[in-house]
């Protein structure tokens, strides 16, 4: 769910603490996965976007007809210029670091094949626009909301607004108008990050959770091994305790697999990690080489510590 808020003059601190209590008290509720606050970007007024997300509807409607969340509704509606504004999105969560236009249309009764239609067209005009990377149409939910909402994603600002502010969407827009009343554009950052991006847009995204687990196994045994070896040694010769000891080595574990192991085993083992399904080669030419990449730091290893 994207909420957009238009907060009144001079309350954005109160706002801020208001909107920490709201999303500790989702937090609660069964189905909460994430929250994103996002400041309002420069010439764009006062609106502050929230993105919440819920492990499904059901477990979102119940939040969002919650008497915990109406009170605080109620309590901070002093807070706010205007109604907020919210859209519901039912699919996958996007994956990377992207720029995303929330687009919500209150469309017609009786236009909705017609708008469906336009909407295709205005996604085969966007693919022609450097930086398109998605574009999905989310249908309205019963019971939730009776707008339609149209999710386009860029890989950067700058690309998102060239394609918002182009003479092709403008004509677009004008030819869709006898299909809905208005509609309302939000702006959202996604902050879904990781250890698995990678440049190719061609890409079948996230790869799948067995991939992760070897690729992460193959970065951690000799980073921790390393560790082990070296600041794990002068951490025992200093005194420190066993437990700061840990932590600190934790510390420099996951320092080294996020900027540095992680981004190497991903250009090397890309190929493989992005493989799309039905692509055999790649898929039996990199389990191999992982595995054999263990089999070679087990014996550099027991080596060394013999």
């Amino acid at each position: 769910m994207v909420i957009s808020l238009k907060v009144a003059a001079e309350k954005e601190n109160e706002y801020r603490r208001w909107q920490e209590k709201v999303t500790d008290l989702a937090r609660g509720f069964a189905g909460f996965e994430d929250s994103e606050l996002h400041p309002p970007a420069d010439g764009e007024g006062d609106v502050w976007v929230v993105v919440y997300r819920f492990s499904d509807i059901d477990r979102l409607t119940a939040w969002l007809d919650s008497d915990v969340r109406r009170g605080m509704l109620e309590q901070g509606g002093h807070l706010f210029d205007a109604p907020p504004r919210q859209e519901v999105m039912a699919g996958e969560a996007p994956t990377r670091d992207i720029v995303t236009a929330v687009i919500s249309h209150e469309v017609l009764p009786g236009k909705e094949q017609d708008f469906a239609r336009w909407q295709a067209k205005v996604r085969k005009a966007q693919e022609g626009f450097p930086g398109f990377m998605g574009f999905e149409l989310f249908e309205p939910v019963p019971g939730v909301q009776d707008r339609w909402v149209a999710a386009v994603r860029f890989d950067t600002r700058e690309h998102l607004d060239r394609w918002l502010e182009s003479e092709e969407r403008a004509s677009l827009l004008k030819e869709g108008r006898s299909t809905f009343a208005d509609y309302d554009v939000q702006k959202v950052r996604s902050a879904f990050s990781g250890w698995f991006r990678f440049d190719d847009e061609e890409s079948s995204g996230v790869p799948p959770n067995w991939k992760q687990a070897m690729s992460v196994l193959l970065a951690l045994y000799p980073t921790v091994m390393i560790l082990n070896l070296t600041a794990g040694k002068l951490f025992q010769k200093a005194g420190i305790p066993d437990y700061l000891s840990l932590f600190l080595s934790n510390v420099l574990s996951i320092s080294v697999l996020t900027w540095f192991a992680m981004p190497l085993v991903n250009r090397v083992f890309a190929a493989w990690l992005t493989a799309r399904p039905g692509s055999p080669a790649p898929r039996r030419f990199g389990t191999a080489a992982i595995i054999l990449c263990y089999l070679v730091l087990i014996a550099i290893f027991a080596l060394i510590t013999r």
